[in-house]
């Protein structure tokens, strides 16, 4: 298959890209004009300006599917004014501008995985949720509802869309746990806030297969890409820190949190509770390969 892919030098799309070059795809890639170039083919495009390059669109001749990941981080930093308005605005325009690819490529692209996330349904207290379940009413619940929608027009071109709901991907390269780690290694990891919140967490590898499964048999709608294992941040903790062979007895109070992140970030994503299922993906007949949170922290870490 040739699989356009956006968001290519985050975790995620590094990774993707890997995986679909190791099985034989050929992977053609969304590269800003000052981001290196890339590597193997190649899409010029400039989502701030608004600018796609119809002639590399041309030379492509045609794709298969497009994985859309790109997207300013959720977590680097604050939520300032600005930085809201960034966060949103990086998925809105790629995703127009990757509409617009699907529209001038010859014979149109005919699968969109399009990346969203678990903070579709806010946070939710212990509630166990699926894709059926209601949108919540945060932040981070409105850029998703956006962010799928700006994707929801490619079905007018014919276009399987699946909008990717990821939860926490868990890699010691980047992400949440490689920030997690110096503290926990060093016996200063905790509990965050009470602990009683739940995440829901995927290993990097399972990520990817899963995106590669929607590619091979396509779903339209949404999909939650997470474990079958929910466990709150306290277990979560103790896990990592059995995993580590280290202590973790400490416990960081919510306003220390806020006091770090700043609130906005700290209740709309460090303590948000998001107890979500895979429920597709195991209709599906998905095979995890790291179900447990201990076998994906384990896999995470070797």
């Amino acid at each position: 298959m040739r699989v356009g892919l956006t968001g290519a030098s985050g975790l995620i799309g590094r990774a993707t890209a890997a995986a679909l070059r190791e099985r034989g795809d050929i992977v053609v890639t969304f590269v800003r004009p000052s981001g290196g170039g890339g590597t193997g083919e190649t899409i010029r495009w400039d989502p701030d300006a608004d600018v796609l390059d119809d002639g590399d669109l041309r030379r492509v001749g045609g794709l298969d599917a497009i994985v859309n990941l790109a997207g300013a981080g959720i977590g680097d930093r604050r939520w300032s004014t600005e930085r809201k308005a960034l966060i949103r605005h990086s998925r809105l325009a790629s995703t127009a501008l990757v509409l617009r690819a699907i529209q001038n490529l010859p014979g149109g692209v005919g699968i969109l995985a399009s990346a969203s996330a678990i903070g579709y349904y806010g946070s939710r207290g212990s509630e166990l949720l699926t894709e059926t379940s209601v949108r919540g009413d945060d932040f981070l619940a409105e850029v998703c509802r956006s962010w799928e929608a700006a994707a929801q027009p490619a079905r007018d071109n014919g276009t399987t869309v699946s909008f990717l709901r990821t939860g926490i991907v868990m890699s010691s390269a980047g992400g949440a746990l490689k920030r997690q780690l110096p503290l926990f290694k060093a016996g200063l990891g905790g509990v965050l806030g009470n602990g009683n919140q739940w995440i829901s967490p995927i290993s990097l590898e399972d990520e990817v297969r899963a995106i590669l499964s929607l590619i091979d048999r396509p779903h339209d709608g949404p999909v939650n890409l997470t474990a079958p294992d929910q466990v709150t941040n306290r277990d979560f903790t103790r896990t990592l820190a059995r995993v580590l062979g280290r202590p973790a007895v400490l416990r960081v109070p919510a306003f220390a949190l806020a006091l770090v992140f700043g609130s906005d970030l700290a209740n709309g994503a460090v303590l948000a509770s998001q107890r979500v299922a895979p429920a597709i993906l195991v209709e599906r007949g998905f095979n995890f390969l790291y179900p447990t949170t201990t076998e994906l922290l384990a896999a995470a870490l070797r």
